[in-house]
Parts: structure tokens; C-alpha cells; sequence
């Protein structure tokens, strides 16, 4: 197949990291016969030093007329004094998943069998298996609702808005991704190809969804907590349910992740648990995410930001972002095979002992490779050399 890919690179790692996955999109055109025309455009605090805006108008167009979009990070201290409208984070990112109605963003959360020793915790609750995906809204909440502060500096507030709508769609693709995991089909959602999660065996227990909320304090949860038990009930009873507050759910995070599938969850609390996930699994640099909605083809992006301290370095881990380029390939064009493939290139490279800094045994044996040589290492793994 043909496909447009548009590469952000942003800020700090952005550029190191994007680079490598883009060598391992390139391995797997030339392992399948593909075609992927990829084509870089700045973004965040480097656009904002380019031309003066984060996100320009020719990077957004490309953006929307794009099959699909691989981002590094953005942002950075060099661009905190900047007005918040005009801030990486904001302007770039929020603005993006505004435009290009990214409301559902999919954050797989696994151990993979070479890094168990990685994770904080414990071996018996390791051994246990942790392999979450958080499903958060990505375009509702308190990031995207009216807030100010008073005349005098000294009060503000972010208002939480939230719809029925918003909740149910994106509930939907929580259910949804529910049952991929579990093996069980479903018809595709109009325009998106759907494709089976690769190396996970049909569990003995029933699709799971935990929907996180605190519908004991705010009104938007009782919402929440509403929409979702009634879609449930119409049209998903063959997917288990549990509702949890949020609070609970971040302790139980550490203290049983084996017990979650798939988890459910507005803005905040997606953004917070998701980061918690991904230390529990041993390093925030294995972590990748897709963010889907209702344009096309989607966005991806390792969820570990732009890591100014390391910039520069090669030591960033670049797997994050190969990870979300499997994603694009799963997602954004329905290249099962394609994604399995980078996957499984992950997993051989990781069991043959290769390690970036940041997942290297403490004892430092073997040594750390560097983040080009870490995607050497996935590129020749893809390509049989």
C-alpha cells in the first residue's frame, strides 16, 4: 500500500527518537511492499523558534491531509514563559487533537517478558501478568474547559465540562478494544480498519472494562458513571464491568495490576494513571500511545515528553515511539502483520540482552547501546540481518 505519513519530531528527544522509528517504518516498507512517503514538519517550542508559532498553519494542514501522524514530544523550559495559549503543550498539542478530533487515546500498558526485573514491584505481583490498555478521553475535561483567573491573581478555576456524547463514544471504543483483546470480532467503526491484538491468548474470563470516575464528589462523574452503565447494559453485556473511583484505582494499580484490562477514563485522571502504569512496567520509555477520533489514520506518540535533560545525548529510548509506529501500522492502516512484526522485532531485541540506559541492568552488564544503535538493532531485526 501507499501511505502519507507526516513526522513531528517537536522538542528535546523528539527528533532523536522519531528518527529511529522512521528507520523502522522504512524496514518494514522494504520487508512488505509498501510504500510510505514521510515527510517532516516542525512543531512545538522548535516551530515557536522557527516562525514564531507552535503549530503553523502549513504543519496543521499537512497534519489533516496526512494518513497518519508520528509526533516525538513537545515543550520544554525554554518555552514556560511563553503566555499559556502560546505554550507547546497547549498550543501544539490540545490544538492538534481539537482539529483532527482525536477524542480516544489508547495507551497499552505491558511488561515485556526480558524486562520483568525492570519493574518496582514486586516478583509475585509481576509474575501475576500486567497488561493494561487505558483508554482516555482526550478532548473534554478540564483541559479543554473554560478557565481564568481573578482581577487581583490570587483565584482561578478550570471548569470540567463533559456530554453525554463525549462519554459514550469514547466508552464505545473502550468496550470495543475489550473485546479485540479477548479475540471476540466486532464490525469495524465506519472509515477505521480494525485488526485483532497480536500474542494475547483468548483469557478464560470475560472482556473487562474498568471505568474510572469519582462520582462520589464531582458531577461530571455521576455523568460519566450514568453514560457508560447504560451503554453497557444496551449494547456491551457481553464485556464485564466495574466502576472504581480514582483514587482506589491508583492504589490498586500498584497493589494488583493483573486485575485490569482494559481501563476507562476522562482527561485527568487518564493523563495521571497512564503515567503511574507506565513506571509500574518498568520504564516511562516503553510506553507507546495512539490517539484516534474521527479523522483518519490518527495520531501517535510515545508518552514520555520531550526529556530536556537528556536532548542531545543518544541515550533516549526510542522504543516508545517504534512501539507507536506499530500502532500506526495496526490502527491507521489495518497492517496487522506489519505491526506484529515490529512487536515481535521489540521482543527479540530486547531477550537478546540489547538495552538503553534507562532499562540497563543496575550492574551496568552488558553496557547501555545508544538510542541510533537501539534502532540499528530494530532495524536489522525487521530486516533478517
Amino acid at each position: 500500500m501507499k501511505a502519507n505519513i507526516v513526522l513531528l519530531p517537536g522538542d528535546g528527544v523528539g527528533p532523536e527518537i522519531v528518527a529511529e522509528a522512521a528507520k523502522a517504518l522504512k524496514a518494514v516498507a522494504t520487508r512488505f511492499g509498501h510504500d510510505f512517503e514521510m515527510t517532516e514538519h516542525p512543531v512545538g517550542g522548535a516551530a515557536h523558534d522557527l516562525c514564531g508559532d507552535c503549530l503553523p498553519d502549513a504543519t496543521l494542514a499537512a497534519c489533516k491531509a496526512a494518513d497518519a501522524v508520528l509526533l516525538g514530544a513537545v515543550g520544554g523550559p525554554k518555552w514556560d514563559a511563553l503566555p499559556p495559549e502560546k505554550r507547546p503543550e497547549r498550543r501544539a498539542l490540545l490544538t492538534l487533537r481539537s482539529e483532527l478530533g482525536l477524542f480516544a487515546n489508547l495507551r497499552p500498558a505491558k511488561v515485556w517478558d526480558a524486562l520483568k526485573g525492570a519493574s518496582p514491584l514486586k516478583d509475585e505481583i509481576v509474575a501475576r501478568g500486567i497488561d493494561i490498555l487505558i483508554v482516555r478521553e482526550l478532548t473534554g475535561g478540564a483541559y479543554f474547559g473554560e478557565k481564568s483567573r481573578s482581577a487581583d491573581r490570587k483565584s482561578a478555576y478550570d471548569v470540567t465540562p463533559y456530554s453525554a456524547h463525549e462519554i459514550e463514544r469514547v466508552a464505545r471504543i473502550a468496550f470495543e478494544a475489550a473485546r479485540r483483546r479477548h479475540g471476540r470480532a466486532i464490525a469495524p467503526r465506519p472509515g477505521r480498519a480494525v485488526a485483532p491484538q497480536p500474542g494475547r491468548a483468548v483469557a478464560p474470563r470475560p472482556p473487562k472494562v474498568t471505568s474510572v470516575d469519582k462520582a462520589n464528589v464531582l458531577e461530571t462523574s455521576r455523568l460519566w458513571r450514568e453514560t457508560v452503565t447504560a451503554l453497557h447494559a444496551a449494547e456491551y453485556a457481553d464485556v464485564e464491568l466495574e466502576h472504581m473511583y480514582v483514587d482506589n484505582a491508583a492504589m490498586q494499580l500498584v497493589r494488583d495490576p493483573a486485575r485490569f484490562d482494559v481501563i476507562l477514563t476522562e482527561n485527568m485522571f487518564g493523563d495521571i494513571l497512564s503515567d503511574e502504569a507506565s513506571q509500574i512496567t518498568g520504564s516511562i520509555g516503553m510506553l507507546p500511545s495512539a490517539s484516534l477520533g474521527t479523522a483518519k489514520g490518527g495520531l501517535y506518540e510515545p508518552i514520555h515528553g520531550s526529556a530536556p535533560d537528556i536532548a542531545g545525548k543518544g541515550i533516549a529510548n526510542p522504543l516508545a515511539t517504534i512501539l507507536s509506529a506499530a500502532l500506526m501500522l495496526r490502527h491507521a492502516f489495518g497492517l496487522a502483520a506489519e505491526a506484529d512484526a515490529v512487536e515481535q522485532a521489540v521482543s527479540d531485541v530486547l531477550a537478546s540482552g540489547v538495552r538503553t540506559a534507562d532499562i540497563a541492568s543496575p550492574s551496568g552488564v552488558p553496557s547501555a547501546v545508544s538510542t541510533s544503535e537501539m534502532g540499528d538493532a530494530i532495524q536489522a531485526a525487521l530486516s533478517g540481518s
